[in-house]
């Protein structure tokens, strides 16, 4: 595969993530963010769990129970994370909502000097400012105008990158990511229906006027476009990955504009701007140099892909 297609599939990838904001913004008129955050696992289990099943059958040896208790515990990140993200859709709208949680970005390497003294390179403190600075503006200009739903994007965020973390460690030492996937969407998947039952009322037809919006979500926002984002990172820089990817804040605000008529002002506008520029720079200016070998000449194989 060539770099420009693995690109595009990368692309397609964030295009996915961002409508998928759309489709779970609108599944809330029918149905209960827990009932709908459960029955798409459910729908995400079915569709990861044959390609599951196919790398354990490649697989050298099986995998122990610390491998399983550390899927559990990537599966309770992910929960964490979709509720609060879910339950803000109900408040929030779906452009603040996709730049938002696209918020996990800077908050990855803030995390690893908290929790793993990973000290990342200086612009990523310059990032840090520039977001807090973009979600200011991006509530008008005073903290008042933010939705509970708003705050709540935030916190998922917090998970999001906590998982980002986890998976990263996880992936090295365990080499099973498709069974990663399929286990944290079966523990999401039961943990949402279980708490469904408990705290909302769980209706036939509700669930049959959501179907579009579960069966979408499930099947492409978790398992294609994951999928696509594996094949497109081995075929590309991980700089130029991270910018196509980032792109589904992007997407999510076009779809939010096209498909919801929603409008953001100037000055949201523009706090977009500079939260979806802290996310570029922040995957960017760390890699920006590389050093030439001792014999000044530099091979078509040590230059970085995003250069040639």
């Amino acid at each position: 595969m060539t770099q420009s297609r693995a690109n595009l599939l990368l692309l397609f990838a964030g295009l996915i993530w961002g409508l998928g904001f759309v489709a779970q913004s609108t599944a809330m008129e029918n149905i209960g963010p827990l009932t709908f955050i459960g029955l798409r696992f459910i729908v995400a289990t079915a569709t990861v769990a044959p390609f599951a099943f196919m790398e354990a059958g490649r697989a050298s040896k099986p995998l122990s129970f610390s491998d399983h208790k550390a899927f559990m515990i990537l599966g309770s990140m992910l929960f964490s994370g979709m509720v609060l993200q879910q339950t803000g859709l109900l408040t929030t709208s779906v452009t603040n909502a996709g730049f938002l949680t696209g918020l996990y970005v800077v908050l990855v390497p803030i995390l690893g000097v908290i929790l793993f003294s990973q000290w990342p390179h200086p612009v990523v403190w310059i990032c840090a400012v520039l977001s807090l600075t973009g979600i200011f503006m991006l509530s008008g200009g005073s903290l008042d105008g933010f939705s509970q739903g708003d705050w709540m994007m935030i916190a998922g965020a917090f998970f999001w990158a906590l998982q980002g973390l986890f998976i990263a460690r996880y992936a090295l030492r365990i080499g099973r990511p498709v069974t990663m996937a399929c286990v944290q969407f079966a523990v999401v998947a039961f943990a949402g229906i279980v708490c469904a039952a408990i705290f909302e009322q769980i209706e036939w037809q509700t669930i049959q006027a959501a179907a579009p919006e579960i069966l979408f979500t499930g099947m492409f926002s978790s398992g294609v476009a994951f999928t696509l984002q594996a094949i497109g990172t081995r075929y590309t820089s991980a700089p130029q990955a991270a910018i196509f990817l980032s792109s589904e804040a992007l997407f999510a605000a076009l779809f939010g504009a096209i498909l919801l008529g929603e409008r953001l002002p100037f000055i949201g506008l523009a706090g977009c701007a500079l939260i979806f520029l802290s996310m570029l720079m922040v995957e960017i200016v760390p890699r920006l140099r590389f050093k030439k070998p001792a014999t000044g000449k530099t091979s078509l194989s040590e230059v970085p892909a995003e250069n040639l």
